[in-house]
């Protein structure tokens, strides 16, 4: 694809075109249900809640491929991350983010992050996208300043 906004993001609910959100600020998340940085998911559904009106659209895409922390089904996923931390955030189905079956979402977000990123280092890992240009933060980073920033 020949950018970010060609992709669209399958949720359980839904698709959404990314091409719809070009003028938006992104912030795309690997999630899990069952790690210790699940926690996290707090801080986001903050930035969410501070930020939505300012352009921030979080995606949360459950992914399965660190110590089997997201075990469940898409919609187990979403009902979990609803009730637990009330997340208003849209959740994608689960999605590889390492490995010969990489979703080609993660793919172009990896390539394409500066400095460019081989291998995603655990749940939680995060690609801030502003016009283009795409910043990655390791999975213990919760870059309120960086969103801040962007926006």
């Amino acid at each position: 694809m020949s950018d970010i906004y060609s992709y669209a993001v399958d949720t359980p609910k839904s698709s959404i075109s990314l091409g719809d959100l070009k003028d938006k600020t992104l912030l795309f998340v690997n999630v899990a249900s069952k790690c210790g940085l699940t926690p996290q998911y707090k801080d986001l559904q903050a930035l969410h809640e501070k930020y939505q009106d300012k352009g921030l659209v979080i995606i949360g895409f459950p992914c399965n491929q660190f110590k089997a922390q997201e075990p469940g089904t898409d919609d187990e996923v979403l009902q979990f991350c609803q009730l637990n931390y009330g997340v208003t955030f849209p959740i994608a189905k689960k999605a590889d983010v390492n490995g010969p079956e990489t979703q080609p979402i993660w793919k172009y977000l990896k390539e394409n992050a500066q400095p460019p990123v081989e291998n995603i280092d655990w749940n939680f890992s995060k690609f801030l996208v502003k016009g283009g240009k795409i910043s990655w933060f390791p999975a213990r980073s919760t870059q309120v300043a960086d969103v801040e920033a962007a926006l």
